[in-house]
């Protein structure tokens, strides 16, 4: 064989090396984008998954409850169980063009939800369940040196609850314990990664006399952010994403929580590179208390409030299932100028499977109002309601940074299912 012939060998083989993984990637990739289960309404048809260009090379299934293969009953016959049909789907097996299997979806059945679509600034006032650890630090010592008491003790994430048996609130009681320790080791009860562990720390002296350990510590979070629904029982979702430190980037872990009443009193208008912000004032009173934040998730915060009246004034809407949101026009809801208004976006893209919820959708701005007051989506719009054909479908979270017209919203079905 000469050296020309292996060459080419060598090339063709390679190709057929790459196209072979290329294949795979491709086959690896669909069927990541098919999800492992679906929502849908109780007597609806077997529903439709693909509804974007996705749709051509993915076939669906339905099959009938009960059977081991595909149901010979007319898809447009076959619907989900308990509406007073004799056919049943419990499962839309999804294939490459009907021929390399891909996923079987699992489809469970429930009562559509209904609530009333939110859009107003919401001022929040969070309280971490311990006191977060974001850091250790130097100490100048009254001895003129460099102390670090805390460093290899303490580690970022952990909540300290409790110095020497005695629970604390806030980071004001750690302060007052540690002074009042004249020098003396305390023994710190830490959560860390969901255990409770004892930590030794020898205060120190510092140089205007008081005793410190050199811990940078938080025990609150407050901000402005935008209201996505509330139920006919009260029932609250905001924000589309979880409250996250700052400096640690985890979320926190909720102590206690208020929503109060906000207003929107200027706009930093979004760049390339440079994020915008709606600037709010948070009424804290307690004339303007909205409700109590139950819970702190990584699909927003959640919690009820007793002032249903105040807060269902807008439209009640149906939330729509995920496999019901379509590419295309859309709207949101947002009080950008001061009062909830609709906006235009395009949906322009839909990941059903999305490993980060908050990402289920891409979404751009095209309103011509909200593009010349905020450039797009900015700091304070997260939790957004966005509306389509009628349906609450999801809500704003995320903005690109170099495109802020564009950015990301979570399914409004994730938020309900969490809340």
């Amino acid at each position: 064989m000469t050296e020309l012939q292996k060459y080419r060998r060598l090339v063709l083989g390679l190709l057929l090396a790459s196209l072979t993984a290329l294949a795979v990637c491709g086959y690896l990739y669909l069927r990541d984008q098919v999800p492992d289960s679906i929502l849908v309404e109780e007597g609806e048809e077997t529903p439709v998954i693909f509804r974007t260009s996705l749709g051509a090379l993915i076939q669906e299934e339905a099959v009938e409850a009960g059977s081991r293969g595909t149901s010979d009953i007319p898809r447009e016959q076959l619907h989900i169980s308990g509406s007073g049909s004799s056919s049943a789907a419990e499962q839309i097996r999804c294939s490459l063009l009907g021929i390399l299997p891909l996923k079987t979806v699992e489809v469970e059945s429930t009562e559509r939800k209904s609530v009333y679509a939110g859009g107003s600034p919401v001022g929040i006032y969070l309280k971490t369940d311990g006191i977060l650890v974001i850091g250790t630090g130097e100490v100048e010592g009254a001895d003129g040196q460099i102390h670090e008491p805390a460093e290899h003790m303490v580690q970022t994430g952990d909540y300290i609850v409790a110095a020497n048996g005695c629970p604390l609130e806030d980071k004001e009681e750690l302060v007052e314990c540690i002074n009042d320790s004249q020098g003396q080791e305390l023994s710190l009860e830490v959560v860390r990664n969901g255990s409770l562990v004892e930590v030794p720390v020898l205060p120190v002296q510092a140089s205007d006399l008081s005793y410190k350990a050199g811990i940078w510590v938080r025990s609150d979070a407050q901000g402005v952010g935008t209201l996505t629904y509330v139920d006919e029982e009260g029932n609250f979702g905001a924000l589309g994403h979880g409250i996250s430190d700052v400096d640690t980037s985890t979320l926190l872990s909720l102590g206690q929580g208020r929503l109060y009443e906000a207003d929107v009193v200027s706009v930093t208008k979004g760049e390339s590179g440079k994020p915008g912000e709606l600037a709010g004032i948070i009424h804290y009173r307690d004339s303007s208390i909205l409700g109590d934040i139950a819970e702190n998730k990584s699909t927003g915060i959640y919690g009820k409030t007793e002032h249903t009246e105040e807060m269902t004034a807008g439209e009640l809407y149906e939330v729509a299932y995920k496999q019901e949101v379509e590419p295309g026009p859309a709207v949101i809801l947002s009080c950008a100028d001061g009062t909830v208004k609709e906006y235009e976006i395009e949906i322009e893209s839909i990941d059903l499977n999305k490993k980060e919820v908050n990402k289920g959708m891409v979404i751009r701005v095209t309103d011509p109002a909200l593009l010349k007051l905020t450039g797009g989506i900015v700091q304070g719009m997260s939790g957004s309601p966005i509306l389509q054909n009628g349906r609450l479908v999801g809500a704003v979270t995320h903005v690109f940074v170099q495109d802020s017209s564009k950015g990301y919203a979570i399914f409004a079905e994730d938020m309900l299912e969490e809340g």
